[in-house]
């Protein structure tokens, strides 16, 4: 039976301009399409991949950098907040790697996170 629970969690709030230093991340080639504010972070969308930015310790200067290929993308679903009470949204990914959780704060709007991901994943870039 495959594992369900998740190997990752991340929360995504809203949407930003691409931080300047996402840019020497980046292959020749590879183009940041969204950004989008993370707890103590960023998460960028590019052309070719999800980056999401992690600063960590105290002082936020230690950083973890987690790089996902759209192409180890097998599945997503998506859940949208379902009333005034339910404020957050929720992305899931399959992947090859295993099970990722992306959470959407009120900020985030579950639909263009959607849109995104079909457009990474279902386009040839």
């Amino acid at each position: 039976m495959p594992e369900t629970a998740a190997i990752l969690a991340w929360t995504l709030q809203q949407e930003i301009p691409t931080p300047d230093d996402v840019q020497q991340l980046l292959v020749e080639g590879e183009q940041p399409v969204a950004s989008f504010k993370t707890f103590r972070d960023s998460a960028t969308f590019t052309t070719k991949r999800l980056i999401v930015r992690d600063a960590q310790g105290i002082t936020g200067k230690k950083v973890e950098i987690h790089s996902l290929p759209y192409s180890s993308i097998y599945m997503w679903s998506s859940e949208n907040a379902g009333g005034m009470l339910d404020r957050d949204a929720e992305v899931e990914l399959w992947t090859k790697a295993g099970h990722v959780k992306v959470k959407l704060t009120k900020g985030a709007d579950v639909r263009r996170i959607d849109s995104l991901l079909a457009w990474a994943v279902l386009s040839n870039h």
